[in-house]
């Protein structure tokens, strides 16, 4: 009887982890997922438009590329008198392109410059108009004129292209001048260049063909100048070069302030604001009796008759004079 009912047990035991085992797999199952639900499109309400999602950064680069422009810029330096190659050009896409600029290879090819461009310059008419450097950086009605210094004279060598000086005149005594003296000579002359180192045009283009390593030399050396080119009102250049071979100059380097310095000569040459700046320069004249505070000498005394002394005649103990 005993071993009946230890079978029994064995068998329901059996039969009770059959059955929690299934129960455990059907509880661990994922439930299915619920059938789409049909909508009827007739009677559905319509959805809100929603808003559409920000372009992507591909297609604003883009955008940003069809506004830019073709400009035409050196691919390499370009000799004088060179015809211009395909090779010798590439094309740039800028944002603004620069006045006056071209955008094919058809337009600049075959054509030549009458001086050298350096390369990564953008090309337009002027880069094919005649005339050095000096030419294109003077006003009309100005002369660009050389006057030699030396390391006083040029600043200590820190003058620099574009810069505004005052030319001082010092007169030594000689035969001619009795007096020493100092004086303004010509005011708010502009500075062209500073030995080989020449500025920009008047456009703002460069007028010299270098590389950055030749830049960097002559920046070098412009301690050791011996001659510094100004633009001077034509009606001046007789002037200055008077006064660069009468006395001792002296570029006195005024502020980079005095904005009004760029139309200080810009008046018509030939009108009388050149003679009326000149007079207010000429009441600068000190004299080196001004200096030492002894009293120059009196033009009237010194052009005054001198007394003539009669002639006397001795003889002996009597002194006699005759009439003329």
């Amino acid at each position: 009887m005993s071993s009946r009912v230890t079978l029994a047990l064995a068998v329901l035991s059996l039969l009770g982890a059959i059955l929690a085992g299934y129960l455990g797999v059907v509880i661990s199952r994922e439930p299915p997922a619920p059938a789409p639900a049909v909508v009827d499109t007739a009677q559905a309400p319509a959805a809100p438009v929603e808003a559409l999602p920000p372009a992507p950064a591909a297609t604003t680069t883009s955008a940003e590329e069809a506004l830019r422009k073709n400009v035409v810029v050196l691919a390499r330096d370009l000799p004088a008198y060179v015809p211009i190659q395909p090779e010798d050009l590439v094309i740039e896409r800028l944002k603004v392109a620069p006045q006056g600029s071209f955008s094919t290879f058809e337009e600049v090819l075959g054509r030549n410059s009458w001086r050298p461009l350096a390369a990564g310059s953008w090309l337009n008419a002027a880069s094919f108009e005649a005339g050095g450097g000096l030419a294109r950086m003077i006003r009309p009605g100005e002369r660009a004129l050389a006057v030699a210094v030396d390391e006083v004279a040029s600043a200590a060598g820190h003058l620099s292209p574009g810069d505004y000086v005052d030319v001082l005149l010092y007169l030594p005594q000689d035969t001619d001048n009795p007096l020493r003296s100092s004086q303004v000579v010509v005011p708010a002359l502009r500075v062209l260049g500073v030995g080989a180192l020449l500025g920009p045009a008047l456009d703002g283009s460069p007028v010299q063909a270098s590389g950055a390593d030749i830049r960097v030399q002559q920046e070098q050396q412009r301690g050791n100048v011996r001659s510094v080119v100004l633009a001077v009102p034509a009606p001046l250049q007789d002037r200055l070069m008077l006064a660069s071979q009468t006395g001792v100059l002296r570029l006195a380097v005024r502020s980079a302030d005095e904005r009004h310095l760029q139309q200080y000569w810009a008046a018509d040459p030939g009108s009388q604001d050149v003679a009326l700046r000149l007079d207010s320069t000429a009441r600068s004249l000190t004299r080196f009796s001004q200096l030492t505070l002894a009293p120059a000498p009196r033009r009237d005394d010194a052009a005054a008759p001198r007394a003539v002394k009669a002639m006397e005649v001795i003889r002996g103990n009597q002194v006699t004079q005759p009439n003329p």
